[in-house]
C-alpha cells in the first residue's frame, strides 16, 4: 500500500469523524423537521448552513493567521460542538438557523486548516494520492453518517449527542499531532469579472452544481420520507446516494483525460435530466428500484463540480488558480444557498417529486448553455486536475488549485472557454506573463 496512505493519519482520521457527524446532522435535522410538520423550513436551514460556509472563508483566513492552524481548528470545533448541542436545547426554527450558520462557519475553518495543511506538507509527486485519500475519507464519513440512522433510527436527542461526540472527537487527532504545522494562509483575490469572462461555462456549471447539491443534501431526506420510507430506509437511501459520489471519481478521472470536458458536462447533464424523471414522477417504487435510481442519479450529479473545476483550470494561468478555486467555491456556495430555497418551495407546492424535477430542470440549463470546444487540446489530469466531487474548501484555500500546473508554454496564455474572452489587453497581459512550462 502506498506510503501516502499513511502520510497524514491524524488529518484523515479527523476528517472522517467530522464528516460522519456532519452527514448525520443534515439528515437528522431534515427528518426531525418533517416529523414535527415543519418540512417547509428545511430549505432555509440548509441555506443558512451554506451561507456560513461561504462567509467562513474570510473568517477562517483571519483566525488561522492570528492563532495558527491547530488552535483555529480546535476553536472552530468547539463552536460547532456547542451549536450542535444547541439544537437540543432550543426548539425554535430561527434559533436553529443561527446555529446552522455557526456550524457552517466553523466547519469551513476546519476544512481550510486540513486542506491547506495537506497541500503544503504533501510531497509534490504524491499530492494527488494524498488528496485522493482525503476525498475518500470525506465520502466515507458522509456515507457512514447516513447509515447511522439505519442502526439508530430514533429522532430524539440521541442523534444530536452522537453528532456532538463526533465533532468533539475530531479535535483529538489534530490537537495531538506531531507533524510540522503549515505556514499561515495568504488571501487570494476573487477577480469575479475576469473569471466570468474567461471561464463562463465553468462558472455556469459550478452554479448549477451548487443549486442541485444544496437541494439534494437539504431536502433529499424529506423526499425519501415523503415517499413513505421509514427512518432506516431514508438513511439507506441517502447513504447509497452519497456513496455514489465516491464510486464515480475513478472512472470520471479517466473520462476527463480522454474526452472534451465541455462535451462530458453536456452529455452527463442530459443523462442526469433523463434519469431524474422517474424519481420525480413515480411515487410508488420498490425500495431496490429507488436505491438503484438514486445511485445512478447521484453518479451523474456528483460529476458536475469536478469536471467544471478541471475545465476551468485548463483555461487559467497557474498564478491565478488559487483565486480561481476561491471564485468557484464562492459561486458554488451561493448556488447551494439558493437551491434548497427554490426546491423547498416547489416541494411544498406540488409534492416531494419536485426535488428531482428541479434537478432535471437545472441539468437542462447546462445542456443548453455548455457547448463542446472542437479543436482544443485536452489536458492530462496532472495538468488540469480533477478536483474533489464536492467542494470542501473555501475562498483562499490553496488546496483545490495548488496541485495544478500550467498547460501552456512560457509567455503564452491559456485559451478562454468557448464564449469566453481570451487574455488580452493590459490586465490580461499580466495574467499571461510568466506562465510556467508544462510540469512532467
Amino acid at each position: 500500500m502506498p506510503r501516502s496512505m499513511f502520510a497524514f493519519p491524524a488529518l484523515y482520521t479527523a476528517t472522517l469523524i467530522m464528516l460522519l457527524g456532519s452527514g448525520l446532522l443534515s439528515t437528522y435535522i431534515a427528518l426531525r423537521l418533517a416529523a414535527e410538520g415543519a418540512a417547509d423550513q428545511a430549505g432555509w436551514l440548509m441555506a443558512a448552513h451554506y451561507a456560513g460556509l461561504v462567509l467562513g472563508g474570510k473568517f477562517g483566513h483571519r483566525l488561522i493567521s492570528q492563532v495558527g492552524h491547530v488552535r483555529a481548528y480546535v476553536a472552530s470545533g468547539g463552536v460547532v460542538t456547542a451549536a450542535v448541542i444547541g439544537h437540543g436545547l432550543l426548539d425554535w426554527i430561527p434559533a436553529w438557523m443561527v446555529l446552522r450558520f455557526l456550524i457552517g462557519l466553523g466547519m469551513m475553518c476546519q476544512y481550510m486548516v486540513v486542506e491547506s495543511w495537506l497541500n503544503e506538507k504533501a510531497e509534490p509527486h504524491k499530492r494527488g494520492r494524498v488528496f485522493s485519500v482525503y476525498m475518500a475519507a470525506c465520502y466515507l464519513g458522509l456515507t457512514l453518517g447516513q447509515l447511522v440512522l439505519t442502526v439508530r433510527p430514533g429522532l430524539g436527542l440521541e442523534p444530536l449527542l452522537m453528532v456532538a461526540l463526533c465533532f468533539a472527537l475530531c479535535l483529538v487527532p489534530v490537537a495531538t499531532t506531531r507533524q510540522i504545522h503549515p505556514s499561515p494562509l495568504k488571501p487570494a483575490p476573487l477577480e469575479p469579472r475576469f473569471f466570468l469572462k474567461r471561464v463562463p461555462q465553468s462558472m455556469t456549471t459550478v452554479a448549477v452544481a451548487g443549486l442541485t447539491l444544496g437541494a439534494f443534501y437539504g431536502l433529499g431526506p424529506i423526499y425519501a420520507q415523503g415517499l413513505g420510507l421509514s427512518t432506516r430506509e431514508v438513511g439507506l437511501f441517502m447513504g447509497t446516494c452519497v456513496f455514489a459520489g465516491l464510486v464515480v471519481q475513478a472512472p470520471l478521472g479517466r473520462l476527463s483525460d480522454r474526452f472534451d470536458r465541455s462535451l462530458l458536462i453536456q452529455l452527463i447533464s442530459l443523462a442526469l435530466a433523463l434519469a431524474c424523471v422517474p424519481l420525480g414522477l413515480l411515487t410508488d417504487m420498490p425500495l431496490p428500484a429507488l436505491l438503484a435510481l438514486g445511485f445512478v442519479v447521484s453518479l451523474l450529479l456528483f460529476s458536475l463540480y469536478p469536471l467544471a473545476v478541471a475545465l476551468s483550470n485548463a483555461h487559467v494561468e497557474q498564478e491565478r488558480r488559487v483565486a480561481l478555486s476561491a471564485m468557484l467555491l464562492v459561486v458554488f456556495g451561493i448556488g447551494a444557498c439558493v437551491g434548497p430555497l427554490i426546491a423547498g418551495e416547489l416541494m411544498n407546492y406540488a409534492g416531494p417529486g419536485l426535488l428531482y424535477l428541479f434537478i432535471a430542470g437545472c441539468a437542462l440549463i447546462l445542456v443548453w448553455r455548455v457547448r463542446p470546444q472542437p479543436g482544443q487540446a485536452r489536458q492530462p489530469a496532472d495538468e488540469a486536475p480533477l478536483d474533489r466531487a464536492v467542494p470542501l474548501a473555501m475562498a483562499g484555500s490553496s488546496a483545490a488549485a495548488a496541485t495544478a500546473t500550467a498547460a501552456v508554454e512560457p509567455g503564452e496564455a491559456p485559451p478562454a472557454e468557448q464564449g469566453g474572452v481570451a487574455a488580452q489587453g493590459d490586465d490580461d497581459d499580466e495574467a499571461a506573463a510568466g506562465a510556467p512550462k508544462v510540469a512532467p
